[in-house]
């Protein structure tokens, strides 16, 4: 089993490592995934304690919605993770799968907004299909304020 993966954007100002790389990969298709890579996003999710990061001075962040960021690499633009921001969400990085030097033996777990996919696009494999619905139920509830 893999201890250890590596990645980078395009342009190498950005480096990731990540100990203990899980071996599937998600896939989202709401319509900022899809403007953001052109595509769906395809991730890995890494817990934070996972992940090393090298080149933090160069990651940019947008903030998407009232719930997540978004980061990119401020000098050649690849799209580098989609993290949740409400307080109890889990500070998991879900990592642009592009990045990573080696994707063998990945396999597709699950695929969200699938009530959103575009036709012409079809992932082979039996991944678990969640609606834009089902997986904004399962996001923890925003912070009460006080």
């Amino acid at each position: 089993m893999v201890t250890e993966a590596t990645g980078q954007c395009l342009c190498g100002a950005v480096r990731i490592t990540v100990s203990h790389p899980p071996q599937e990969v998600n896939a989202c298709h709401c319509g900022m995934c899809r403007r953001w890579t052109g595509v769906a996003l395809v991730t890995l999710d890494v817990p934070e304690a996972n992940i090393r990061i090298e080149g933090r001075n160069a990651v940019r962040s947008y903030v998407s919605s009232d719930w997540a960021e978004r980061c990119f690499c401020g000098q050649c633009g690849s799209s580098l993770w989609y993290r949740l921001t409400a307080p109890a969400a889990p500070r998991d990085y879900y990592l642009a799968a592009g990045l990573m030097d080696d994707l063998s033996g990945m396999s597709l777990a699950n695929e969200i907004y699938t009530d959103h996919r575009p036709g012409a696009f079809a992932f082979a494999g039996p991944a678990k299909q969640i609606t834009e619905a089902e997986f904004l139920a399962m996001l923890p509830p925003p912070a009460q304020e006080e």
